[in-house]
């Protein structure tokens, strides 16, 4: 999983970090975390295992750190799609919209990772969900802020629910994404976003 920070000049330890949190969410992906060793890590990403103890304290330390950085990477998708829709003098809906084809794009680049997150949502026993919880926050708050907006300026109605509003959105991007990298395979993403765009801008009925 690529990161601005990490390309051109970026530190060699940015980059063998970047190697293992590819490595890791591979292989998670394909065995679960439990069958994932460390060795396994250290091999995938054609590194010493030293090095791995060496960016992290334990295998749990860089699964939580690779949560962190996936949902950091898609939070800032969302945040440079709503900003660049300001810029444009687009509406709080088209800031919306904008945002769910960026959900879109960030997981057609990292189907594992997703796979992997929205698995993790629903766990309640592992080391790092306080960390999760406070990811997930970050990026559904992005979602939150243009609702927000949208209400203020009067676009949206005042009686919507903004947090769950919000939580509602980013999940059915997540949903309807995975739906269809495992079961919808041939369809394209702009096919995708068309549908989830009508969606949202409440063409679905046929009215109007």
């Amino acid at each position: 999983m690529e990161s601005s920070s990490t390309t051109g000049g970026g530190t060699r330890r940015e980059a063998t970090r970047q190697k293992l949190y590819e490595a890791a969410v591979t292989l998670i992906a394909e065995q679960g975390f439990s069958a994932t060793t460390v060795d396994e890590i250290a091999e995938r990403a054609g590194v010493a295992k030293g090095t791995v103890y060496y960016n992290f304290a334990s295998k749990s330390v860089l699964f939580e750190e690779l949560l962190r950085h996936g949902v950091g990477l898609l939070t800032a998708s969302l945040r440079e799609a709503a900003e660049q829709t300001a810029r444009e003098d687009g509406s709080r809906v088209d800031a919306l919209d904008a945002m769910v084809r960026a959900g879109l794009v960030f997981i057609d680049r990292y189907p594992a990772f997703t796979q992997l997150y929205v698995a993790e949502l629903w766990r309640t026993n592992r080391a790092w969900q306080s960390t999760l919880m406070v990811v997930r926050q970050q990026a559904v708050a992005v979602v939150e802020g243009v609702l927000r907006e949208g209400v203020d300026n009067g676009e949206f109605s005042d009686e919507i629910d903004i947090q769950l509003t919000a939580a509602a959105l980013v999940g059915m991007v997540l949903v309807a994404a995975l739906d269809w990298k495992s079961f919808q395979p041939e369809r394209s993403l702009d096919d995708v976003h068309a549908a989830l765009s009508r969606l949202l801008q409440g063409r679905v009925s046929g009215k109007g």
